[in-house]
């Protein structure tokens, strides 16, 4: 009976284990190496490359097909509605979260920094930002990875289409299907691949980027990475237990590991989405709340980029001898937060937008871009890692409230 439970165990984590295993071998090689890991890079590349490549016709035959095969307009309402209001709940939890620990642990306190001026910022345009969000001036412009939400609404209204012609469209809706099957198998197969692309990626980025985590940084990283861990392993677990009780629970940490693991990698959540919809696919998410969820998600759902706003935010106040204290302080600093992460990451550079937001709208000097652009560079590995896997844990709180409590023993049983 053990050999038995012991062959299961291996069966279900056996790729996750192969997969830990090179990230660790990768950096342990990175740290041996130093700079001269660089030469492993591309074999990094071209795991990257593969899940860009992938990611532009899987996003829109995934959104398409998933809203095209839903009868009812009534349900792909409540998904996104549904969806929304856990992406700004969520988000504003991770913002209250690191308020918390920022009061606690001042991320800038005994922190000496020289400023150097830079060239005055252009101040933000709410309204053309708004419009590059969300458009594009040509198709070409939109089967790029570069213009992720356009291609989302343009998917979303082209599935939309496709179910209110009925019958008539029936054959395109089942083309649609048969092509996202293919997709699904088109990932199964890169990700043979990803053990020796992770590796190598992380030997890379250990042996040439290593050093600079340390410095007048250090405060920060050593505040901001210890709170992502926690709010990993804390958070998603109660999230997934509200989502599914502790079979849910269970059941998303078996599966999470390859998307945590491809999004502190690659510091994508857009190369992390293939991974991510093959997860949430094993977990037991419904088809059409999967890939409308998901894909929305890596552009929309940044619970990360939230801590990593309000770390940003802290420090900058720190530096600059500002207290950070105060109720409007806070509930401005909660709103830019998540501003910053379910708006601006659909804005091309979206990063760097929502830390100009921060400087703009707090009236900062100019040379404090550099200052919170650096931050940002630092904490991107475990920002990105918390949006992608929120994704999924999201996917399956949406579920929850759209098909009842026994959603996941339908769905696996």
């Amino acid at each position: 009976m053990s050999e038995i439970k012991k062959q299961t165990l291996w069966d279900s984590y056996k790729f996750p284990i192969i997969l830990l295993t090179s990230i660790v071998l990768g950096s342990l090689i990175g740290l041996f190496m130093g700079e001269k890991a660089e030469i492993l890079k591309p074999f990094g590349d071209i795991f990257l490359n593969a899940m860009f490549t992938i990611v532009v016709p899987l996003v829109f035959i995934t959104i398409s097909s998933a809203v095209a095969s839903i009868a009812s307009l009534q349900r792909l309402g409540r998904i996104l509605s549904t969806m929304l209001v856990i992406f700004i709940i969520t988000g504003t939890i991770a913002a209250v979260l690191m308020i918390v620990t920022v009061n606690i642990f001042p991320p800038a306190q005994g922190v000496n920094l020289e400023l150097e001026a830079v060239e005055e910022l252009q101040q933000l345009n709410t309204s053309e930002q708004i419009v590059s969000a969300i458009t594009v001036t040509d198709f070409p412009e939109l089967i790029s990875r570069k213009n992720m939400l356009p291609l989302i609404i343009f998917s979303i209204f082209f599935g939309l289409c496709i179910s209110m012609l009925g019958d008539k469209a029936r054959g395109i809706a089942e083309g649609l299907n048969i092509l996202s099957e293919v997709m699904i198998k088109m990932i199964s197969l890169i990700m043979l691949y990803a053990p020796i692309g992770l590796g190598a990626y992380f030997a890379s980025l250990v042996g040439t980027f290593g050093p600079q985590l340390l410095g007048s940084y250090a405060r920060a990283m050593l505040i901001y990475y210890p709170v992502c861990i926690l709010y990993f392993f804390i958070a998603f677990s109660i999230y997934s237990y509200f989502a599914a009780g502790k079979e849910g629970m269970t059941t998303y940490w078996r599966y999470i590991i390859p998307p945590a693991v491809t999004s502190l990698a690659t510091q994508s959540s857009i190369a992390t989405l293939p991974v991510n919809l093959e997860a949430a696919r094993k977990i037991g998410v419904p088809k059409d709340i999967r890939e409308i969820v998901l894909p929305i998600g890596a552009t929309a759902h940044m619970d990360g980029s939230c801590l990593s706003a309000i770390l940003k935010i802290s420090f900058l106040f720190g530096i600059f001898n500002v207290p950070f204290t105060g109720i409007s302080t806070y509930i401005s600093a909660i709103i830019i937060s998540v501003l910053s992460g379910v708006v601006m990451s659909g804005v091309p550079g979206g990063g760097l937008i929502g830390e100009m937001l921060i400087v703009s709208m707090y009236g900062f000097p100019p040379e404090a871009f550099p200052i919170v652009a650096m931050i940002g560079y630092l904490v991107d590995p475990p920002a990105t890692m918390i949006n992608a896997t929120g994704d999924t844990v999201a996917s399956m709180m949406v579920t929850k409230i759209l098909e009842g409590k026994d959603w996941i023993k339908k769905s696996l049983g």
